[in-house]
């Protein structure tokens, strides 16, 4: 049975780093352009500032999932709490039933505590899960498009 919890990001970083290289060999693009290598130090300091949010998914104390966000004004609409998605995942083993669901659930209800008045989240094109979103109730509101130029 997984539980669902908000933590401190510095509290749970050390414990992120096998679910995160999970995470990037499994939907990242460019793999063999673009390493990955978190900015910990960065990760840190929006923590300390209270801008960065997770909430956990455990199974027996393990950490088996994240969602974060970073929460802000909006800079088009200052008057406006938003949590931008960051990266959300949950482990193969455990991507059964609505296990996924409830930790989106469980980060909403983490993010509305805060006065958080929209989320924002991302879907890749190429794993998209965006089902998900909109089975919450979320709407498709835009397109992002990349391009290398190095």
């Amino acid at each position: 049975m997984l539980t669902y919890q908000e933590e401190y990001f510095i509290d749970v970083m050390g414990e992120c780093g096998d679910l995160i290289v999970s995470h990037w060999k499994d939907i990242a693009l460019d793999q063999d352009d673009i390493k990955l290598n978190p900015d910990w130090d960065k990760y840190r300091d929006l923590a300390d500032a209270g801008v960065l949010k997770i909430t956990t998914a455990r199974e027996k104390g393990n950490l088996v999932g994240y969602s974060v966000h970073l929460v802000s004004s909006n800079l088009h609409y200052k008057d406006l709490l938003m949590a931008d998605g960051d990266i959300f995942w949950l482990a193969k083993p455990h991507r059964k039933g609505l296990a996924g669901l409830k930790l989106l659930k469980a980060a909403e209800a983490n993010l509305r505590k805060l006065g958080v008045q929209k989320i924002f989240n991302k879907v890749k094109l190429h794993k998209d899960v965006g089902v998900i979103f909109e089975r919450l109730g979320y709407t498709p509101i835009e397109r992002v498009y990349a391009k290398g130029i190095v």
